[in-house]
């Protein structure tokens, strides 16, 4: 069932050339079940979006790719949608739109499979995976049961969830299921970028299809496409702080863009600390800023994990020497 040194290269999105020692590609649960009671310790790989490849892969590497959408329960008002964790999420996107479910047209565009968004409570736009979050099924590796996680259970912060802290490593997330609006959609287009690419494309009372195509505009505006050039979104998660830390940043930087998060917690974007650090665009061989989101590390061709790592790391020595702001990473490093 597994092949021995197979590239990586095409699965993750920041194109690294790491090797898997073992890999095997699963299509349905119960593949995956004979494979961990078999064999406990492995590396489970999905979109590939989220995480930076530092090294060769030791452990099994095993590819998620069962595939499936299904209409759970369905009323005048909301559906219940279950994708399984190897459909790409932007289709998966499109498809509900496609049926007029709303909900997460917000989440347009963004990079990886279904499996793995609500690891880190993928969000965008005003809006975050847990907004819409049903339950969903994982496998627990050590027992081979399966066991369903409620919202509450998944504990999701920003950018985060229990998969990524206390049940890191411990189960593979199998299907996701959505609480979707069938009707009388709540139309989230308050962020300043989405009201003025509606303005540009002269929609006043925008449609949640309307809404999808502002957001894939912007990004597409913003954001390389992994395809043309190795990237993982955002790297580096926007840092919150005090209120008294921000004055005195905004004494020195009347300009720095902000949101208020609570009377003494403020939100500043990374994107910007990078760039103010003279970042943005910038190219180091061939890993790099860049030039139209300071947010965004790139590999420009054959950049090795530890060179985007360095440069990660290089970053938030920066930003933490002109700002003192401790930048974290998005990005899972493996």
């Amino acid at each position: 069932m597994f092949q021995k040194n197979v590239s990586l290269r095409a699965l993750n999105t920041f194109g690294i050339d790491a090797l898997a020692e073992k890999f095997a590609e699963v299509n349905s649960v119960s593949e995956l079940s004979t494979i961990i009671e078999a064999q406990k310790d492995v590396f489970i790989l999905s979109g590939g979006s989220n995480i930076l490849l530092t090294k060769n892969i030791e452990k099994p590497v095993v590819f998620l790719n069962i595939k499936g959408i299904d209409i759970i329960e369905r009323n005048d008002s909301h559906v219940l949608v279950k994708a399984q964790a190897g459909e790409n999420w932007h289709e998966f996107v499109c498809w509900c739109l496609s049926h007029d479910f709303g909900g997460l047209e917000n989440l347009s565009l963004i990079p990886g499979n279904v499996g793995t968004s609500p690891m880190q409570n993928i969000g965008a736009y005003g809006v975050e995976i847990k907004d819409c979050f049903e339950n969903l099924e994982a496998l627990e590796i050590s027992t081979g049961r399966i066991k369903q996680f409620t919202a509450k259970e998944c504990a999701f912060g920003y950018r985060e969830s229990v998969f990524k802290n206390d049940l890191k490593g411990k189960y593979i997330i199998l299907n996701v299921t959505f609480k979707l609006s069938t009707s009388s959609h709540q139309i989230k287009a308050d962020y300043g970028a989405i009201k003025d690419q509606l303005a540009s494309d002269g929609v006043l009372s925008p449609s949640i299809q309307d809404i999808s195509k502002a957001v894939i505009a912007i990004r597409k505006s913003k954001l390389p496409d992994p395809k043309e050039i190795g990237n993982s979104g955002s790297f580096f998660k926007n840092p919150v702080i005090s209120a008294t830390h921000f004055s005195k940043i905004k004494a020195a930087h009347p300009e720095v863009p902000y949101y208020t998060v609570t009377e003494d917690a403020i939100k500043v974007p990374a994107g910007w600390l990078v760039e103010k650090c003279g970042f943005k665009g910038k190219r180091f061989g061939d890993a790099g800023v860049h030039k139209k989101q300071a947010l965004v590390l790139v590999n420009y061709n054959r950049a090795k994990g530890a060179d985007i790592l360095d440069l990660a790391k290089n970053i938030q020595t920066e930003v933490s020497r002109q700002f003192e702001i401790d930048l974290d990473m998005e990005v899972n490093i493996i």
